[in-house]
């Protein structure tokens, strides 16, 4: 295969950079949406073919218009720009489309009616758009703004600079109010989206349009809902791990439940109480590495950052300022933050002795006086700088008498020019500082208006580090700690169903869990009180007793749970007494009897939850947190987006408070952490493999220093919706180990194919650098690179495998695995059919690997639901045109390149 798919334009570049465009409904007419976007792009200038269509007149702002779109020469037209009344939608998009227009946006705000003859008329245009291939995106939009190409196809009135961050917003006035900010301190944009309404081009496919945009360094998103979930994540995620994302979202509360709803969803887990919207997205968002602000306070101060292309590398901050009292605001919020505020380096601290007046304090946080001049802010400055136990270094000034507020601005930015790390300013006061805070601006120094602001920036941009740590976690299948018998928890799943229940009873639950290795006491049925007697003989006292009811989720809310039983005759007793008191209170015949469990004897054991819930948007979530009888009052819940590895688990458990009491104090011993995460895997590979299952609790897990058991534990199923297809239900796909398959060479030798791991990066970089020659390179990339940027490796190896696949061929050589051939797809919007790429090593070449790998892909795409694959080739490239014929391939001409061939092929 000849080049990397990422090296194609995106197909929404028409949207974002077109060469011409066409505004529909340009007029003079002051207030009019016409009017505003027909000035705006002539004003900008547009950098392109600019044209306007009007029935009424010939020319607008003196410049000549066309009657209809079918009127406008000059060729083809990437945008049009509609700007007319709901009603006219329908027909301006069937000519848009008969004339070849490739998109359009559409700002007719008429649309918010609550008005079903306006959806029609939008479906209908949508539907027509769609039969052309002409994509829209809005209606009810404020525009769309490329500033750097004098594209300010937007209703607003203002200036936008050029810049290298990106709004996205749905949200017509947020964005505006955005804007307005930005203009007041400098800062520009790349492009500017609003969503509007969304009804064709969406969030996913604008991120996904981004995150291959030289352009856009950073984004921003302003949400108000998320829409489908699966090409949100999907996208996000690819933009996340290349460029920083901040987010601020509205509607954090969960929308209660009317009684109604609790009538038809009365079997609720602790799980699906406790887990609202809100905490799902996120999740979701730290998942993908996004970081979420709360308000546009911070999503300015964000903003600033990403503009200025600041980064931290740890939460390590040390704080100087030349009054006590502000840097004491700055250490407060500092602790509140959970910042460290670390110890100066001994060296640091002599260092700081030498510069300055021995009465400030020179250990962190740095004093040095009110009356500091420049050239005392430098020193102590720098000396932080190069502290190497300090991540940022945060400066304080205060405007006081002797104080040079402007030198010490311009000696600032000269600092932050000669050092790589972290450097923030927050200047107090207002009219005597105003001219050095502009000074600050024009220099895109990272300066804030008080100690506060500059704390939560920096632990803003800490959490983002991290964060996006947890983004390039792809977990693997838990092989090593034993295979789950999937088909056999399936198989209770289907029986429950079948019976009608929703609720799994005792022995089926035990059943899910054993099939998943997740450990639990021994637990026997008892159907009467001889019965619960003799179980407790086999089991070994002391025991607990616990009712078995159908739909009976919370046991203890009916007294159904004694606990610590000592004798066989306390084991009577209780049984007696616990199924009287459940025939009385439960519907007739749903007592099936009791369940006898060994007591877990863990004296020093620590309850805890872990606990599944589905969301609507984002599928299945998993928490952990404190567990017992007051789960639902103290709420401690972390919660993630399966699937997990070490490193998640570690880190949901770490954001907790139940957390510290796994550490060892007073006479606990410490509990073990390992045995914690490893029921969490096992919960998430059962989430994975399990998508009928809605809910799940294991309250409570006991903990000690010898392990975990899950000594209670309820499951809600659920049948699966019509054509589902395996992991629809995870919002981030995991890892296709179901896709590995093993081959064999002409020479014997055995190869295997599985998708590749961002942990094959350096493996991948090898493979182009030593297995390629400079031909195979040319046919690959179509030029001769030697390597792949890092920018490329990570597109190449941190894949969302909902979206697109890659398969590595590997062989063993010298006891280490090597990448011998990659053959990847990148599903198509159309979600039916996909591009290729194939490269195989020179001397794995002619060995069947070529055809043995294309196979695999494939089946990989079959899996995907994808029925078409295609691609191109240079046509100078034989051997590969050879190939893809023994394989099936239609060979045709290019549309677009006389050099290429394009190949096609229904699987």
């Amino acid at each position: 295969m000849d080049r990397w798919l990422a090296m194609k334009a995106h197909y929404l570049t028409p949207l974002f950079m077109p060469s011409s465009v066409v505004v529909i409904g340009a007029s003079e007419t002051e207030g009019s949406v016409g009017a505003r976007v027909f000035r705006n792009l002539l004003d900008a200038p547009f950098k392109g073919r600019l044209h306007g269509v009007n029935l009424r007149h010939a020319a607008v702002f003196g410049e000549q218009v066309y009657a209809r779109i079918a009127d406008v020469p000059e060729g083809a037209i990437d945008l049009a720009v509609i700007a007319t009344p709901a009603r006219t939608l329908p027909g301006l998009v069937r000519e848009c489309g008969g004339r070849g227009v490739k998109t359009a946006l559409v700002l007719s705000r008429d649309f918010l009616a609550v008005d079903r003859s306006n959806r029609e008329l939008l479906d209908e245009a949508v539907a027509i758009a769609a039969r052309h291939g002409l994509r829209l995106l809005g209606p009810n939009l404020l525009g769309m703004m490329r500033p750097a190409q004098g594209l300010i196809a937007a209703n607003y009135q203002g200036h936008v600079k050029p810049g290298n961050l990106a709004l996205v917003a749905q949200s017509s006035s947020v964005a505006s109010a955005i804007l307005d900010w930005a203009e007041a301190h400098e800062v520009g944009f790349s492009s500017v989206i609003s969503l509007g309404a969304a009804a064709d081009v969406n969030f996913g496919e604008i991120l996904d349009f981004l995150a291959q945009d030289g352009q856009t360094h950073g984004i921003l998103l302003y949400l108000e809902d998320v829409g489908e979930a699966r090409g949100f994540m999907s996208a996000l995620r690819a933009v996340a791990r290349q460029k920083p994302v901040v987010c601020l979202k509205v509607g954090r509360e969960p929308i209660e439940r009317s009684p109604a709803d609790e009538i038809g969803h009365a079997v609720r887990t602790h799980s699906e109480r406790l887990l609202g919207g809100d905490e799902a997205f996120d999740a979701a968002l730290r998942r993908v590495g996004v970081l979420r602000v709360q308000n546009m306070v911070q999503l300015s101060i964000a903003a600033r950052m990403l503009a200025a292309d600041f980064r931290a590398r740890g939460r390590r901050l040390a704080v100087i300022s030349n009054g006590y009292g502000a840097g004491r605001m700055a250490v407060d919020h500092a602790q509140r933050l959970n910042i460290e505020l670390p110890r100066l380096a001994p060296a640091t601290v002599a260092r700081l002795d030498q510069a300055l007046p021995p009465l400030g304090r020179h250990d962190n946080p740095v004093d040095i006086l009110g009356d500091a001049p420049p050239e005392r802010f430098v020193a102590a400055t720098e000396a932080c700088l190069e502290d190497p136990g300090c991540d940022g270094v945060l400066v304080i000034l205060t405007p006081q008498a002797g104080t040079d507020h402007l030198a010490t601005a311009e000696r600032m930015i000269e600092l932050r020019r000669r050092h790589g790390k972290l450097l923030m300013l927050a200047w107090l006061g207002d009219k005597k500082i105003a001219l050095s805070r502009k000074l600050l601006d024009r220099a895109r120094m990272a300066y804030f208006f008080s100690p506060e602001h500059a704390v939560e920036a920096f632990a803003s941009l800490a959490a983002w580090s991290y964060i996006q740590e947890l983004s390039l976690q792809t977990p693997g299948p838990l092989a090593s700690r034993g295979e789950p018998d999937v088909a056999r928890a399936r198989a209770v799943v289907r029986q429950a169903l079948a019976a009608g229940r929703s609720l799994l009873n005792t022995a089926e639950t035990l059943e899910v869990l054993d099939a998943f290795h997740i450990p639990h006491p021994p637990t026997l049925p008892a159907a009467t009180v001889n019965e619960a007697v003799a179980a407790a003989c086999r089991i070994g006292l002391p025991v607990a007793l616990k009712i078995d009811a159908d739909g009976l989720i919370h046991k203890s809310d009916i007294g159904g749970v004694v606990l610590d039983l000592h004798t066989l005759g306390q084991v009577a007793e209780a049984a007696g007494a616990m199924l009287d008191n459940a025939q009385a209170r439960l519907p007739a015949g749903s007592v099936r009897g009791l369940v006898v469990q060994k007591m877990h004897g863990k004296r020093y054991g620590r309850e805890l939850m872990v606990g599944v819930a589905r969301d609507a948007v984002f599928g299945p979530t998993i928490a952990f947190g404190a567990g017992g009888l007051m789960v639902d009052v103290f709420g401690d819940v972390a919660v993630t987006l399966p699937p997990l590895n070490d490193m998640i688990a570690a880190s949901l458990i770490r954001r907790t408070h139940v957390a510290r009491g796994l550490a060892a104090f007073r006479n606990h011993p410490a509990a073990d952490v390992e045995a914690v995460k490893a029921v969490l895997l096992r919960v998430s590979e059962l989430v994975c493999e399990l998508p009928e299952m809605v809910s799940l609790d294991l309250n409570p897990l006991v903990a000690d220093e010898h392990g975990a058991l899950a000594v209670d534990a309820s499951i809600v199923v659920a049948p699966l919706p019509a054509g589902f297809r395996r992991y629809d239900h995870m919002a981030v796909h995991p890892y296709p180990a179901h896709l590995l398959a093993r081959g064999r060479l002409k020479s014997g030798a055995a190869c295997v194919f599985r998708p590749i791991r961002p942990e094959d990066a350096d493996e991948l970089q090898r493979f182009v650098g030593e297995e390629l020659s400079e031909q195979s390179r040319f046919n690959r990339f179509m030029n001769t690179l030697k390597q792949l940027s890092p920018g490329m490796l990570v597109r190449f190896t941190q894949l969302d495998y909902a979206r697109e696949m890659a398969l590595v061929a590997t062989v063993e050589e010298a006891g280490a695995e090597r990448i011998a051939g990659v053959a990847r797809y990148t599903a198509n919007p159309d979600a039916a059919s996909c591009e290729f790429a194939i490269s195989i090593g020179d001397r794995w070449q002619g060995m069947g690997l070529g055809s043995q790998l294309m196979e695999a892909l494939f089946n990989a795409a079959r899996d995907a639901g994808l029925s078409t694959i295609e691609g191109d080739i240079l046509g100078s490239n034989t051997a590969m045109l050879g190939l893809m014929r023994k394989l099936g391939f239609d060979v045709r001409a290019h549309h677009e390149d006389a050099s290429l061939k394009w190949v096609v092929k229904q699987l």
